[in-house]
């Protein structure tokens, strides 16, 4: 009975193990991009949303952005080989823009609580801050359903900044 058990152990491993070679030999890749964000910002041109708030995000008309999401967004884009494309706004409208498709990343001081989930995927929190009264975990905003590009931009952020 015991040995019975092993074997259909060993039988099961087997099997999924040879699933994940044929699926990946295929060409199969796992976090994907519906929409081919990571391939498309990789040499090309990312999109980014930015809204004041300080000292995560500064806006200066005559400038690019700038404070600590500006530049972890730009060593991010170094990395990608990509340039990139600035929008400010409010966070209504960034954020509408960002479920619409027509930006890649919202940055601006967001918070892990933020409101704005059903517009976006928020990353894993990069930075924790302690104030007074809590605990605050600042993320910042993808589109929905671009893991992989998610997933690069965390992977980035933990390496840069961890928590």
């Amino acid at each position: 009975m015991m040995r019975t058990r092993v074997s259909r152990n060993r039988i099961r491993i087997g099997f999924i193990g040879l699933l994940i070679f044929f699926l990946t030999a295929c060409g199969l890749q796992v976090p994907v991009d519906p929409h081919g964000t990571l391939d498309r910002v990789r040499g090309g041109v990312m999109r980014v949303g930015v809204t004041e708030n300080r000292p995560w995000v500064k806006v200066d008309a005559a400038e690019e952005p700038s404070g600590i999401e500006p530049a972890l967004i730009s060593g991010f884009a170094d990395q990608l080989d990509s340039d990139i494309e600035w929008t400010t706004g409010s966070e209504a409208v960034l954020l509408e823009e960002l479920d619409q498709g027509e930006l890649d990343i919202v940055v601006g001081g967001f918070l892990d609580d933020t409101p704005w989930i059903e517009k976006g995927a928020i990353t894993v929190p990069y930075r924790e801050q302690r104030t007074s009264s809590s605990r605050e975990k600042h993320v910042m905003i993808v589109r929905m359903g671009e893991n992989g590009f998610l997933l690069a931009l965390e992977k980035f952020l933990l390496e840069k900044v961890g928590t």
